[in-house]
């Protein structure tokens, strides 16, 4: 049981997950549609709607396309 005043730190589980490589981003880095990836996410986080982003959306599905 710890007491209270413990000092012993160990890192959470989040942390350790966001050190951790992203399977998916992973996966798209190895197509080579990182860039158009990045576009995609920038302009959804931007709009907050995809709809908004059909060009980026595009580009992207494209060039995953290419890589199939």
């Amino acid at each position: 049981m710890v007491r209270p005043g413990h000092t012993w730190n160990r890192p959470s589980s989040e942390e350790d997950d966001e050190e951790a490589e992203d399977p998916v981003d992973a996966m798209i880095l190895r197509t080579g549609c990182m860039a158009q990836h990045r576009e995609l996410q920038e302009c959804m986080a931007a709009r907050q709607d995809w709809r908004h982003c059909q060009p980026q959306v595009r580009a992207f599905g494209e060039c995953m396309a290419r890589q199939q």
